[in-house]
């Protein structure tokens, strides 16, 4: 059965639930979104915010910046893109267990879920903590299933954030994805150390490539079965991913490939690839294979080898959609953190005392720079608040600016998305 009527049959089933219990749990339904409203919630993202309020100020006064400097990143990339989309396909929907055919992104169903509830709540919790630091009320706080997704939300007191100055409102909205970003950059390391540690540990050793998806109205589909071990092609012996990669070259559309795996042997047929009609495809997704060596099962057995590997791939999973979720929402398009972050910096007014406060954390995160340095950074951060400064843009210009900017990247993203994934669903079906 195709993984979306799994998530239409658990749509189905989660939602008659909630209806029936919704006033014993104070559930709300709104659309596909179920909302679990909760004070314990708001009692731990206030603790977090008074364990240490100076250092979320001074970690969202870095992250101010590094947030505007990965909006501009973000609107190359999309523009970028649009070239690149008649080649192949630049975005992807985040959906985890579905393999859209053509899809650059394939992110499993378990571990993917568990990263993708990392992001949401990692992110909405930012924003609670930050909002709580600045010293703005929290109207409401819960968790929440998009369909059959896991997050959280958080509501910060809109009026109370509109009386802030402008910097309070940047570490606000900045808050989200600059949380992400952090959040990507741990799981890197956790990646890398728990990868370290099987490279030198003797953990592991490879006997094929794991199909981990077959992808829908492929070649493979019918034939190939997720979980099958790869271990020869066209009776080259397969081991590792080099060994896999080798047996593929040479292939041509139209070519019968014989496919040996642990269950039997199998021809399939090669037919062009979604994103290049030149290149042979089969329609597969696999990882290497690995086995426990028998040296460090006899001494630590085989549950921790396979809970190292399971992290691994969530860290791995939640570096990627960290990264990617947090930086896709720092563009410049309403209702995105990076839209309400444009905003902001159109509207902003730089008076003298806003220069001096901006001045003086400019030298306290520039302290431990060499002197020229400090004097070059400085020489051109005050170059961009003199212009700020000269050139204030009305409300209302700022409004449409906004308003135009948002129509324009919405416009991008849904051309990229229906050029790019719509055929591959329809395939699907």
């Amino acid at each position: 059965m195709n993984v979306l009527w799994y998530y239409l049959i658990g749509f189905i089933i989660v939602w008659v639930l909630a209806f029936l219990l919704k006033d014993k749990f104070n559930i709300t339904i709104d659309g596909i979104v179920l909302m679990l409203k909760t004070d314990k919630l708001y009692n731990l993202i206030d603790r977090i915010a008074k364990l240490c309020p100076r250092v979320w100020t001074f970690i969202m006064n870095i992250g101010i910046p590094v947030g505007i400097l990965f909006m501009i990143i973000m609107v190359v990339s999309l523009i970028l893109s649009l070239q690149l989309m008649f080649e192949t396909p630049t975005v992807s929907l985040i959906l985890p267990g579905v393999d859209i055919p053509g899809s650059p992104l394939y992110i499993p169903f378990g571990t993917g879920l568990i990263a993708l509830a990392t992001v949401l709540i990692i992110h909405e919790g930012g924003h609670g903590i930050i909002a709580r630091v600045e010293g703005v009320s929290i109207k409401s706080v819960g968790l929440l299933l998009m369909v059959i997704i896991p997050g959280a939300f958080v509501e910060p007191d809109e009026d109370e954030v509109q009386k802030l100055n402008t910097i309070s409102k940047l570490r606000i909205y900045s808050a989200g994805p600059v949380f992400n970003i952090i959040l990507c950059i741990v799981s890197l390391v956790l990646a890398m150390l728990i990868g370290g540690f099987i490279a030198s540990g003797d953990v592991y050793t490879t006997d094929g490539m794991e199909i981990i998806s077959v992808v829908p109205a492929s070649p493979a589909e019918g034939i190939l079965t997720q979980g099958s071990v790869i271990t020869g092609v066209n009776n080259h012996t397969v081991k590792d991913y080099n060994s896999y990669v080798d047996s593929m070259k040479g292939l041509k559309v139209g070519d019968v490939v014989s496919i040996k795996t642990d269950s039997g042997t199998y021809d399939i047929k090669t037919s062009s690839n979604p994103n290049n009609a030149s290149v042979a495809y089969i329609g597969i997704r696999a990882n290497q294979h690995v086995v426990v060596t028998d040296s460090f099962a006899s001494k630590y057995g085989t549950f921790i080898p396979w809970l190292l590997s399971q992290l691994r791939e969530l860290f791995n999973l939640m570096f990627l959609l960290n990264f990617a979720v947090g930086t896709f929402n720092l563009l410049p398009m309403k209702p995105l953190d990076g839209g309400l972050i444009f905003e902001e910096l159109l509207k902003s007014e730089i008076t003298l005392n806003r220069r001096i406060e901006f001045n003086n954390t400019f030298n306290k995160l520039t302290r431990l720079f060499p002197m020229r340095i400090r004097c070059f950074l400085s020489k051109i951060f005050n170059s961009i608040l003199n212009f700020l400064s000269k050139y204030t843009i009305p409300e209302k210009l700022a409004d449409n600016i906004v308003k135009y900017t948002s129509t324009i990247f919405v416009f991008i993203l849904v051309v990229l998305v229906v050029y790019g994934m719509l055929p591959g669903i329809i395939k699907m079906f």
